[in-house]
């Protein structure tokens, strides 16, 4: 992070207010890329995540800012492909090309190497909402060098020293400049809208 971003957190220490930091070995980023076009049943579904999350959070300030590298994400664990109930595994060539042509052709990673999420959560939803609310939270995500502020429900659990936040989003990839992967003319493409699963825990120092 940068001194900009980490200025609120060291507000909020000065103040007294809890800090966590990111957990990232519990912690996972899950992305599930469905296939489309008239030779749809010729491809497969994949399922693209980050384990490798790192941030803060301030509870009390309603505050999140974490991110993660783009040439760090793993494409079709078989565990993530089952939770994701999809019925096929593809074999190690074919991971490695979805994973070139990710990276190189779709996501340009090697130019837009951060996905960068900032969250925010007003003084007076902050108040009302329970521990364990689906509360909704504005996230702006910045991808590909592009950022959208999106309303996202946020199921969140807390105890004295751990925080933990789940849930789900769909949106486009063109939203964020991204052209999706495609072939023969669009023919056997990948589908514009991404579903996207969090499971965030925060712990403290």
């Amino acid at each position: 992070m940068d001194a900009t971003t980490q200025a609120p957190y060291q507000h909020a220490r000065q103040l007294g207010q809890q800090v966590l930091s990111i957990a990232p070995g519990r912690s996972l980023i899950a992305v599930t890329v469905r296939r489309g076009g008239a030779f749809a049943r010729f491809g497969h579904d994949h399922v693209v995540a980050s384990r490798a999350i790192s941030g803060l959070v301030a509870p009390a300030a309603g505050l999140a800012d974490f991110s993660f590298r783009l040439d760090q994400l793993t494409v079709d664990e078989a565990e993530l492909r089952i939770q994701a109930a999809l019925d096929t595994q593809p074999g190690a060539d074919a991971i490695a090309g979805t994973r070139h042509n990710m990276l190189v052709k779709v996501l340009d990673a090697e130019r837009y190497p951060l996905v960068k999420v900032h969250v925010e959560r007003g003084a007076a939803a902050n108040a009302d909402a329970d521990a364990d609310a689906d509360a909704p939270l504005a996230v702006s995500i910045t991808l590909h060098g592009v950022s959208r502020t999106l309303s996202i429900p946020v199921r969140i659990e807390r105890e004295r020293n751990t925080l933990r936040a789940t849930g789900t989003v769909r949106f486009k990839q063109s939203d964020f400049g991204i052209v999706p992967y495609s072939l023969m003319g669009g023919a056997l493409a990948v589908q514009d809208q991404l579903e996207l699963r969090f499971d965030l825990v925060a712990l403290a120092p």
